[in-house]
C-alpha cells in the first residue's frame, strides 16, 4: 500500500501489524511440527517444521498471508530466532566431551567435515548455482543441517531464497537417511559404536541424527550423538572463516564501508560461552533440560520461517543442478566418514 500527495509516489507503508502477525503464524507452525513429531516420532521436529513452512507458502488459503502480513515476522524468526536457538545449541556440548572422543576420532571429524565442505563448494560452482547457495549446501551438509545455514547465512549475508532452497536440499536428504542408513547398517559389516559414528559423521540435523542412529541400539545412539555434537564444534571457526572472507571482499568499496561483518558475530561467542559454561558443570540436569527445549523450539519456529521463504518454481527452475549437488554431497559425506570410521576403528 502506498501514500500519494499530489500526485507523488511516496514509499510503501509497512505491513500491518509489523512482526506479530508473521511470529503467530511460526508459533503454530511449531505446534503443528510438535503434533507430527508425537504421531510419528520417527519424523524429526525440525525436519517437520520445514516442510509445515514450505507447505504453508504454497496452500492457497495461506499464500496470501504469509507472502503479505506474515513475511515481516516470519522473516525475524528465520533470523533472530536462528541466532538464538544457535546459542542455546552450545549447552549441548562440553569440552570434556570432545576430549572423551580421542584425537583420532577428532581427526577423523574435521576431515570429513573440510573434504565434504570444500568438495561440495566445488561441485556447485562448477553446476553453476546461483548465489550463496553452493557455500549454503556445503555448510548444510559438512556441519549440522539447517542450523548451520542459518548460521552462515547471516554471517554471509545470503539471500533469503538462496537459504530457504539449502534448506528445504539438506532437510530432503537428511529426511532420506533416517530410511537409508539404518538398511546398510550390517552389509557394511559395522559393528553399533561403529554404526553410531558413520551416522554422527554423516547425517545433517542433530534431530535426524538421532533418528537414525537409535535403531543400532543405546550404544550406536551414544557415539551417534557425541560425534554429531563435535561436528557442531567445527560451527564456530567456518562462521568465523566466512565473516573474515565477507570482509575482505568488502574491504576499500565506499558501498559497504563501516558494514563489514564481525570476524565472530555475537551469536557464535554466545555459541562458545554455552559450551564454556556446559563445561564449568555448575548447571543442573533440569536447566540444561529447560535449555534443550526451547532451543528445540526456536529452531522449528526459525525453520518453519525459512520453510516459508521457499517458492518452488524458483526452486524447480535450478532443481535438476541441486538436486545433483545434494546427491553428490550425500554420497562424499556418506563414504569419506565410511572410510574415516574403518581407519580410526
Amino acid at each position: 500500500m502506498t501514500i500519494r500527495d499530489r500526485g507523488v509516489r511516496t514509499r510503501a507503508l509497512p505491513p500491518l501489524g509489523g512482526d506479530a502477525p508473521g511470529l503467530l503464524l511460526a508459533a503454530l507452525g511449531v505446534a503443528a511440527a510438535l503434533a507430527v513429531h508425537q504421531a510419528v516420532p520417527a519424523v524429526p521436529k525440525l525436519t517437520a517444521a520445514v516442510v509445515l513452512g514450505m507447505a504453508a507458502a504454497h496452500l492457497p488459503g495461506l499464500r496470501p498471508v504469509v507472502r503479505g502480513v506474515a513475511r515481516s515476522g516470519l522473516s525475524t524468526a528465520g533470523r533472530r530466532l536462528m541466532r538464538l536457538g544457535i546459542v542455546l545449541l552450545g549447552l549441548k556440548l562440553s569440552l570434556g566431551d570432545v576430549v572423551g572422543l580421542g584425537w583420532a576420532t577428532v581427526a577423523m571429524v574435521i576431515a570429513v567435515v573440510a573434504a565434504t565442505f570444500a568438495g561440495t563448494v566445488w561441485l556447485g560452482r562448477r553446476l553453476g548455482l546461483p548465489g550463496d547457495q553452493p557455500l549454503l549446501v556445503a555448510t548444510g551438509y559438512s556441519i549440522c543441517g539447517a542450523s548451520a545455514i542459518g548460521a552462515v547465512s547471516q554471517a554471509a549475508g545470503s539471500e533469503e531464497e538462496d537459504v530457504a532452497a539449502s534448506v528445504a536440499l539438506v532437510t530432503l536428504c537428511g529426511t532420506l537417511a533416517i530410511a537409508v542408513l539404518p538398511l546398510l547398517h550390517q552389509p557394511l559389516g559395522l559393528g553399533e559404536a561403529e554404526f553410531g559414528r558413520w551416522v554422527g559423521a554423516s547425517v545433517h540435523d542433530v534431530g535426524q541424527v538421532v533418528a537414525t542412529a537409535q535403531t543400532g541400539g543405546a550404544g550406536a545412539l551414544h557415539e551417534a550423538v557425541l560425534v554429531k555434537l563435535m561436528r557442531v564444534v567445527l560451527l564456530a571457526p567456518l562462521v568465523a572463516g566466512v565473516a573474515v572472507a565477507m570482509r575482505r571482499s568488502r574491504r576499500g568499496t565506499t558501498a559497504t564501508a563501516g558494514k563489514r561483518p564481525p570476524i565472530v558475530p555475537l551469536f557464535v561467542a554466545g555459541f562458545l560461552a554455552m559450551i564454556a559454561l556446559r563445561t564449568t558443570g555448575v548447571l543442573p540436569e533440569q536447566a540444561l533440560t529447560l535449555a534443550g527445549d526451547a532451543q528445540e523450539l526456536l529452531l522449528a519456529a526459525a525453520l518453519f520461517g525459512l520453510g516459508s521463504a521457499v517458492h518452488l518454481p524458483t526452486l524447480l527452475r535450478t532443481g535438476g543442478r541441486i538436486a545433483l549437488l545434494g546427491l553428490a554431497s550425500w554420497v562424499m559425506v556418506a563414504g569419506v566418514s565410511y572410510a574415516g570410521v574403518l581407519i580410526t576403528t
